[in-house]
This record gives structure tokens, sequence and C-alpha cells, in this order.
């Protein structure tokens, strides 16, 4: 019998500031019926020539003229696979050894006319100190770039349902991830890491998950200029002697207007 696997995080929702956004967990659908293979998510048409990447596990292949691709990588803890194709928006799925043990189809969706990559690069954030104990501490491979990442991008139209996509995120420490088993940390926790857009602060992350969005206030956007994006992680929250950042990794960041 056919049988579909869901992979889910909570809905959930946060009154930031007059200008916050929605957190929303996002839902990816993993179907067993074969062996691995991508597929156009509208279609169900194989893929080929799809680039899957595993970042931590130095790993990479492509789908063959079918959507198959072999995942050859030895997989433990949560990690974090990417898939990318020319017109298509890019995808990434935090993946397990059970997953990663039966055969998957994934479903990846075609650009939208205003759909816009940010970047697809994988960055850590923190300063490598983390315990065993930390979310998907065994699963760091990047060298952390500092406590926060920006990066700025050409916004040409938007409208009122603008909003900013993390394919997806591991490492958050907060108290809600302790709360749900997202890490082993007894005593501690981390505040939140924070979202920022042209200086202003619209939302925070809660949780480790995929495809988060996050909604861009129309007023924030600058149309036909450059657009800044900040992304800030936590810091241990019971750390008073020191600065100790919250150690996190994220990938495939991108804007969706709907």
């Amino acid at each position: 019998m056919k049988k579909t696997l869901f992979l889910a995080v909570s809905i959930l929702f946060f009154n930031l500031s007059a200008n916050s956004a929605t957190f929303q967990g996002n839902v990816s659908k993993v179907d067993q019926v074969g062996s691995h293979q991508i597929v156009d998510a509208d279609s169900m048409n194989p893929i080929d020539g799809a680039t899957i990447n595993i970042p931590q596990k130095n790993f990479s292949t492509k789908s063959d003229a079918n959507g198959k691709f072999n995942l050859d990588a030895n997989i433990s803890g949560d990690t974090i696979m990417s898939v990318s194709k020319d017109g298509y928006k890019p995808f990434s799925l935090t993946v397990n050894e059970s997953i990663a043990s039966r055969p998957m189809t994934v479903g990846i969706e075609k650009t939208a006319p205003m759909d816009l990559t940010v970047d697809t690069n994988m960055f850590h954030l923190g300063d490598n100190n983390f315990s065993d104990t930390s979310a998907n501490a065994g699963e760091f491979r990047v060298q952390s770039i500092g406590p926060y990442y920006t990066r700025k991008i050409l916004i040409k139209e938007a409208n009122d349902s603008t909003y900013l996509v993390i394919g997806s995120i591991i490492g958050i420490d907060t108290k809600m991830a302790q709360s749900v088993g997202q890490n082993s940390i007894a005593f501690a926790y981390a505040s939140p890491p924070e979202i920022y857009f042209n200086g202003t602060k619209i939302a925070e992350i809660q949780l480790n998950g995929d495809g988060q969005r996050f909604k861009i206030p129309r007023g924030l956007i600058r149309i036909n200029q450059q657009n800044e994006i900040t992304i800030k992680t936590g810091r241990n929250m019971m750390q008073t002697a020191y600065i100790d950042y919250d150690d996190i990794e994220f990938m495939n960041l991108s804007i969706e207007s709907r």
C-alpha cells in the first residue's frame, strides 16, 4: 500500500510589534513510492539534471532522466538536503537517517514572476562554541561568519503579500525549541534569532525547520532600490560573564510575492 510521510513543524503566531511578521511552519511532503526522485510539484513529471546537495557531508549529485538519484551519504542526525534547478525555487529539507533510508519523491515548484532568490549558500552564525547537547551540534560543518548575516537585494516589484522564506534552519536553542525536544540542553536556552528588513525587526525564529515564511511589511520595501536583509543569531540567556552566541546554520533564502 502506498504510504505518505509528512514532515511538519507547528504553526505558531507571534505579535512582535506593528511591523511583526506571522511566523508559520511549513509542511514538506515526502512520498515513499520507490527510489529517490525529484519531480515537478504541479505536474509530477520527473526533473532531469536537478542538483542535490548535502553541504554538511560534502555530498553532491544530480537527478537522471527519470528524476532519480542516489543518496550515498553517511547521514545520522538532522542535516539539510538542498535541491536546485534552473527555473525552480530553491528547495531544502531537513533529513535524518530514518528519512534518507527510505525512498523519497520530492516535488519542487517553478519560480513565479515576482520570486527572487537571495542566497542559496549555507551559512553558520555564532561563535563556533557550542555543547554536544545543542540542537544539531553533531551536524555543524561550516565555520561561523559571526553573529549575523546581511545581504542586499534589488527589488523591482512587490505587493502586500511579500515574504522572506528560509529554506531550512537548524541549531536554534530557544526555550520553545527545547520544549518540543529539538535539543537536549537541560538548564539553559538562547534568545531567538531575529530578522531585520531595511533596519526594522520584522520577526523572530523560535524553532528549527523547513520552509519558514516571514511577511515583509509593504511599507518597508524600497521598489527599484537595494533592500537589506539581516539575520542575527540569539545568545545564551543563562551566560552573563560574556556573550555566548547561539550557533545556527541556515540555507536557501528567497523572497516570494503572492
